[in-house]
């Protein structure tokens, strides 16, 4: 039964991975124009205009060069720079980590967070930490992340020196340079992923613990924090699951933003560099792997979700 629901949900993610490969190959097209002229300027010659549709595939017909693009892709090749002539695929996978480091560092601090602040406002009702979680989860929700990563820079590396401003040092070059670089851009990520995961768990709770189940447990003399441990956080984690699928593919596009203001070479500066020099088969290699990752967060999530929810029916 249960393969059988997983391949109902593989065969709803393919449409969903054709129409993206789609997209993202007309990126190009978006170029008002001629998109040779368009990157190479007005006074190119018609050589290096004819050599750069060549190279493009745009002497082809359209459909004719989507099935081109598309085959490559699929074998893991997604052409050169046009700017530096590196392979995008290699220099996309060697973004890729750093930006999955931040990202998993953002996701992480997004759930300890959010999870404190919830199941505390529901074990002290009505007290100062009830009104802070209330007012983190709408104020974290409110707040810009490329507004907090300045405000954060100003405060934390200019003006007490404590955290460096700029770069990235790897996980696996230096744990402790890791913690220091990684401190302000995931604050920055996960501040909204903190807020969103304190609001839906906490009124997820409130709805889980006025169930005759609860009261059971109530009345067998268990303590508040037992059964919010116990018995509620399991039913009242379903929500924050989806949450969290949808918080992944927030983040990685949030790293656009991010990354630029800490100059953190990952993927999302990748993508700036190549719109500000016109590096359309980078872009597209940024954009349809971003793409395809959270197509694959939002699979494995709905899988979860159905492990977790007894009430859904695998057949």
């Amino acid at each position: 039964m249960f393969l059988k629901f997983l391949l109902r949900r593989v065969m709803y993610v393919i449409p969903m991975l054709i129409v993206t490969t789609m997209v993202v190959f007309s990126l190009i097209l978006l170029i008002p124009g001629d998109p040779a002229i368009a990157l190479l300027g007005d006074n190119a010659t018609e050589e290096k205009l004819a050599q750069l549709r060549s190279q493009l595939g745009l002497d082809q017909p359209l459909l004719v060069q989507y099935g081109n693009w598309l085959l490559h892709a699929f074998q893991g090749d997604l052409g050169r720079s046009l700017f530096t002539g590196e392979i995008v695929s290699e220099a996309v996978f060697s973004r890729l980590g750093v930006t999955l480091q931040i990202v998993m560092t953002a996701m992480v601090f997004s759930f300890v967070i959010g999870m404190f602040f919830a199941i505390t406002s529901i074990i002290k009702p009505n007290s100062w930490m009830d009104y802070v979680a209330r007012f983190f989860g709408t104020l974290g929700t409110a707040i810009p992340n490329f507004w907090l990563a300045m405000l954060l820079v100003v405060l934390f590396s200019v003006k007490l020196g404590w955290l460096p401003a700029t770069g990235f040092i790897s996980l696996f070059e230096s744990p402790a340079g890791f913690v220091q670089s990684v401190l302000l851009p995931a604050f920055c990520l996960g501040a909204f992923g903190a807020a969103q995961i304190t609001r839906q768990l906490r009124s997820s709770l409130v709805e889980v613990l006025d169930t005759d189940y609860i009261r059971t447990a109530y009345s067998k003399g268990l303590l508040l924090w037992a059964v919010i441990w116990k018995h509620g956080l399991r039913n009242a984690m379903l929500p924050v699951v989806t949450t969290a699928g949808l918080l992944f593919g927030n983040m990685l596009g949030a790293t656009v933003v991010v990354e630029n203001v800490f100059a953190i070479p990952g993927m999302g500066q990748l993508a700036v560099h190549s719109i500000l020099q016109r590096d359309f088969p980078m872009l597209q290699g940024v954009v349809l792997v971003m793409v395809v990752m959270v197509l694959i967060i939002n699979f494995v999530t709905d899988v979860l979700y159905g492990l977790l929810d007894p009430r859904i029916e695998f057949d």
